[in-house]
């Protein structure tokens, strides 16, 4: 569960020959997020010759490097300077992205019974779901696949004991505290409540997805007649 308590200092792991993970705490924390995100958007502004790629999650980073330029300790020891750096850094104003969903219905077949599960009706768990206010932690799964955190407490319910073979594309699911919405048709797990007409990723944008690292969303409830609008638009 997220919380504003504060983290304790960075942890390095080595992940493989040629990455390293800087932990910021061991659980969900919007804490540990704004230290990944300061920290991501200060090796974005000066990167570190001979570092390849960075992937951030939850509470961590992973930075891929070249191993034939550097070793683990001599990375660890730019990171630390850099995250010292960064530690009073100002993020920018979070971006404010409005979703809108259809739910239940063939859209959402798995409403009733998470409704159920928690003892509400699907009216109440419609309510419940879209009027928190989501943080995008970091994008992975597929292209365009936004973890967004955390739903209320009403609402936690794993995942499915079996994943299906395809959940169709905009499909908005929970897994555990998480949500999320599938941007392409793809097997999955999630419990599905609804769908989005919005496009969450199109290689003819920039950028190509609608949501990034750091964004606030809000899911709203639509019917099914402007689905239908949307989805055409």
């Amino acid at each position: 569960m997220a919380s504003d308590e504060e983290t304790p200092g960075p942890r390095f792991q080595p992940a493989s020959d040629q990455s390293l993970l800087v932990y910021f705490g061991e659980r969900i924390s919007l804490d540990a997020h704004r230290q990944v995100l300061r920290l991501l958007r200060l090796l974005e502004q000066r990167p570190i010759g001979g570092v390849i790629n960075v992937h951030p999650a939850y509470c961590s980073l992973l930075v891929v490097f070249d191993a034939l330029r550097m070793e683990h300790h001599e990375l660890e020891a730019v990171l630390r300077r850099y995250i010292l750096e960064a530690a009073d850094a100002p993020i920018p104003e979070p971006r404010e992205v409005e979703v809108p969903v259809c739910y239940g219905g063939e859209f959402g077949p798995d409403l009733e019974e998470v409704a159920a599960w928690h003892g509400l009706t699907p009216a109440q768990a419609i309510e419940c779901h879209s009027a928190a206010t989501y943080t995008v932690y970091f994008l992975g799964f597929v292209p365009g696949f936004a973890y967004l955190g955390e739903v209320s407490p009403e609402l936690v319910t794993p995942r499915l004991p079996a994943p299906r073979r395809r959940v169709p594309a905009g499909s908005v699911g929970i897994a555990g505290s998480q949500t999320g919405v599938y941007p392409v048709a793809t097997p999955g797990g999630w419990r599905l409540l609804g769908r989005t007409p919005s496009r969450m990723f199109r290689l003819d944008r920039t950028p190509m997805s609608l949501l990034a690292i750091g964004d606030q969303v809000r899911f709203t409830p639509i019917s099914r007649d402007r689905f239908a609008q949307l989805e055409r638009a």
